[in-house]
């Protein structure tokens, strides 16, 4: 089914991500992680793909065990500027092959030491949309960034690349991961006034582990607000107490989001089912 469908109805959706293993060998340990993560009864989970064929060779593969194996949508994510058309090309049909019907079609992080653009490549996310619209019937995500994508000058030029990668065909949203939802709320105003009206999904990433989040948010460009800063700096250095915060600050995330009426919740899992099952329980009413 279509996550374009699952988000038109008036009821709250709730998904999960997940990443591939670094090695083939941890494969089981993955399908194990999804297993559970369906059990919570998700909208649908979705499957990074890894840059540069490492780990992306396994996302097909992942969200066909989902989709096929498990009943539950799958919603794989495409990158495309370290891969060729040719490779491009190749995944596509694997996805069909498999029956995948949702893709997250993103860019991804230009490789290091390399000319950008590229000859044989999809430099930009909406190439990449256009390609998918080409090729089939899929269901076309795309990211959004509420704080503005850290490479662009400014939030006004950013939202002008969303509404080109909306108008190309996208089906709806993603957002990066925020800790003020005053934030979000934002960035729903200025896409809306611009024309931008496709489902917003919110991506929201408990933290439980205070130095990786401090490495996410230099990378993302994500600001962390003083009450998260708090809870950081008290928690930082404890880290049962800092998962039991960070699930705690998530929840309250959530809790907000939908009492301002929106939608689409999504649950950056980092793996681990026992912080989406927590999260669940503690909203299992609001849903």
């Amino acid at each position: 089914m279509f996550i374009s469908e699952k988000l038109k109805n008036n009821d709250v959706t709730v998904s999960f991500e997940i990443f591939p293993p670094k090695k083939e060998i941890s494969m089981d340990s993955v399908f194990g992680i999804t297993k559970e993560l369906t059990q919570l009864k998700p909208e649908f989970i979705s499957v990074t793909y890894g840059a540069g064929g490492g780990t992306s060779k396994n996302t097909v593969k992942i969200a066909s065990h989902i989709q096929n194996e498990l009943n539950t949508t799958a919603l794989a994510h495409l990158t495309c500027v370290s891969s060729t058309e040719k490779e491009i090309d190749d995944i596509i049909t694997q996805l069909k092959e498999n029956k995948i019907e949702n893709v997250l079609a993103l860019r991804g992080d230009i490789p290091k030491d390399s000319d950008f653009p590229r000859d044989n490549h999809f430099n930009y996310a909406y190439q990449l949309i256009n390609k998918l619209k080409a090729c089939g019937d899929f269901c076309i995500g795309a990211a959004c960034y509420p704080e503005g994508h850290i490479e662009c000058q400014n939030k006004e030029i950013d939202i002008k690349f969303l509404k080109q990668k909306v108008d190309c065909g996208v089906d709806f949203l993603t957002t990066q991961m925020f800790f003020d939802n005053n934030v979000l709320y934002s960035f729903l105003y200025r896409a809306l006034a611009n024309g931008i009206d496709v489902p917003v999904v919110a991506g929201i990433m408990p933290v439980t582990n205070a130095k990786q989040i401090a490495r996410s948010c230099q990378l993302s460009g994500t600001t962390l607000p003083p009450k998260f800063k708090t809870i950081v700096g008290k928690f930082g250095n404890n880290p049962e107490a800092m998962k039991q915060a960070g699930i705690a600050y998530a929840i309250d995330q959530i809790v907000d989001l939908i009492a301002n009426g929106v939608k689409g919740i999504h649950i950056y899992t980092m793996n681990r089912p026992e912080i989406a099952r927590e999260i669940m329980r503690n909203i299992s009413d609001l849903i």
